[in-house]
């Protein structure tokens, strides 16, 4: 018989190892060097039992790394033959198809031992702004996306593995930042070993094996329990997401399967994996169709093992949602990002009240900004952008939200002192959110300008984009309208947004982000937020009247009640 846990005393040793991990986390904001993840916070610091089962993770996980570190981490344990590590190691990889999708994400992992037994591993992916390449979404193989780090030693027992270090210097760009990141990682999972060894001497525990048990199994019925309320049965969707111009639209389809407690979602008749980088990993996949099911069924409950063990996927390998090596899989986000969503689409009708509609940050835009400057030196920065979040039954959708990922926007402050680039204007867009009984969060527009003065970079400046939504707008639910659709243009004429661009001195580039979908029959909101919308500057006038049947006095910027009224019904009798 194993260790035995009060309640009390178990919810304490499991906030404890949540509090752990972000400590860890807090050591990555603290000594990262890139702005990515000091500000944008595009990282995932986690922790396992020795069979590599998933205990905690930091409380602001970006959903596409911890999702596909779930099922990674527990696989590269298993490769691990005994005796083949021990204390002071750590191990490196950048391997998409074992972990998280795209090269740039670079994990770092380390065995925990305690008296010198080992009680579990600890692990860091970070996402690197450069690992080298060709930075662009429209890469045909991953042989273009950068260097690949197979699963090797970075540590043999604190003794510095130096050659793998000097050939991630040169091959990137920045090698002080890529490297200064990757120690940035090693003290993130050297702060969280110590802080494990010191609740388990605290608390005079052998290790966690018991402890993971309890957790792991109390997530797993928690999770079986939610899941059961829903009725047996094989939920369809499908989803179109627009490829570069000139070439056939990527089709998800996706059949979503309850039967008792247990969910398999089928991903069968899915495109065939593409010609650039928008191909996506069974990892990555999965990461967002279980971001999809944790948030509808247990959204509170901690992710650990045991949120995962009741949904299973199966992808077609070579299709565009389990690609085969060696797929360029570097915009692996313009696709993946999109399983949540159909994931929603999928259970609407089922559980209308847990989803959301369709996201102007979904997928989350990503700007790779690199060149060089005045000086010569090589810069490089990456900026991720949300756009306007879908609304739901009950909420409007936030404004300039990365959905389905996790992460925040680089201040305006920071990018121009990591970059020659000069931010002109940044503010919401009017009207770009869907209208609807809640209306969908509003889209943002950014505009960049690339000097043209003695401070100016030498040309050209490159400008990889990752993103989505240029011809379909994220869609509405239940009578609420679409959003804004996203725009991309350089000197006012509209740019590719799917490859590389080169820009010159002078050049002004206008982003405008997506605004999300509306909820509801537009008709049925309430006026009272009509009135609150325009007078923001969130709706116009015109949208007021048009969209909602609501009339608001341009003096005043009242709502007028019978002229509303008789609109309204005009309009529901059109």
């Amino acid at each position: 018989m194993g260790q035995k846990f009060d309640p009390v005393t178990l919810e304490i040793l499991w906030r404890r190892l949540i509090s752990v991990v972000d400590e860890a986390d807090t050591t990555v904001a603290r000594t990262a060097f890139s702005s990515l993840l000091r500000d944008a916070h595009d990282y995932t610091c986690m922790f396992t039992d020795r069979h590599g089962r998933e205990l905690a993770q930091g409380s602001f996980a970006t959903p596409g790394q911890s999702g596909a570190m779930a099922l990674g981490i527990k696989n590269l344990v298993k490769k691990l033959p005994a005796g083949s590590f021990g204390p002071g190691d750590v191990f490196i990889t950048n391997d998409p198809w074992a972990l998280a999708g795209h090269l740039n994400d670079v994990c770092v992992m380390s065995p925990i031992y305690y008296k010198d037994s080992l009680v579990g591993f600890t692990a860091c992916v970070f996402h690197h702004s450069d690992i080298g390449g060709r930075v662009s979404s429209d890469n045909h193989d991953v042989y273009e996306d950068g260097l690949f780090i197979p699963f090797v030693k970075l540590y043999d027992g604190d003794v510095l593995n130096e050659a793998v270090i000097e050939m991630i210097r040169w091959n990137v760009r920045t090698p002080d930042e890529v490297i200064g990141d990757i120690r940035s990682q090693i003290a993130a999972n050297h702060v969280c070993s110590q802080k494990i060894c010191q609740m388990l001497d605290e608390y005079k525990m052998d290790g966690l094996d018991d402890l993971a048990d309890e957790i792991i199994g109390r997530t797993e019925k928690s999770m079986r329990d939610a899941i059961e309320k829903l009725a047996d049965g094989i939920y369809h969707a499908e989803g179109i997401v627009e490829q570069m111009e000139g070439k056939d639209d990527i089709v998800i389809k996706v059949a979503v399967k309850v039967k008792g407690n247990s969910i398999t979602v089928d991903l069968d008749g899915s495109s065939p994996q593409v010609d650039w980088g928008g191909n996506v990993v069974f990892n990555f996949t999965y990461a967002y169709v279980f971001m999809a099911m944790k948030s509808m069924f247990e959204p509170d409950i901690p992710n650990n093992d045991g949120c995962t063990v009741p949904i299973s996927m199966k992808a077609p390998e070579g299709s565009v949602v389990n690609c085969k090596f060696p797929a360029a899989v570097a915009a692996r986000m313009q696709i993946g990002h999109f399983m949540t969503e159909i994931i929603y689409r999928a259970l609407a009708e089922a559980l209308p009240d847990r989803i959301l509609a369709g996201s102007g940050g979904t997928p989350a835009t990503m700007n790779v900004f690199y060149g060089k400057g005045s000086d010569a030196k090589p810069w490089h920065s990456v900026i991720i952008r949300g756009g306007g979040m879908g609304a739901s039954a009950i909420n409007d959708g936030y404004y300039d939200y990365i959905f389905p990922a996790n992460g925040a926007n680089t201040p305006v402050e920071i990018f121009e002192s990591d970059t020659p680039l000069i931010v002109e204007k940044r503010g919401l867009l009017t009207d770009s959110g869907g209208p609807g009984k809640m209306k969908g969060g509003l889209g943002r527009r950014v505009v960049f300008r690339i000097p043209d003065d003695e401070y100016a970079p030498i040309p050209p400046v490159n400008l990889g984009i990752q993103s989505g939504r240029y011809r379909y707008p994220p869609e509405g639910l239940f009578g609420g309208k679409d959003g804004a659709k996203a725009q991309f243009l350089i000197n006012g004429e509209s740019g590719n947004p799917y490859g590389l661009t080169q820009l010159k001195p002078g050049d002004v580039i206008t982003m405008d982000a997506a605004g999300g979908g509306g909820y509801g029959d537009p008709l049925e909101r309430d006026p009272e937020l009509i009135e609150n919308d325009v007078s923001d500057g969130y709706v116009s006038l015109e949208s007021a009247e048009k969209d909602h049947g609501v009339v608001i006095n341009p003096e005043t910027m009242k709502v007028d009640m019978n002229a509303s009224d008789k609109l309204r019904a005009s309009l529901k009798k059109a």
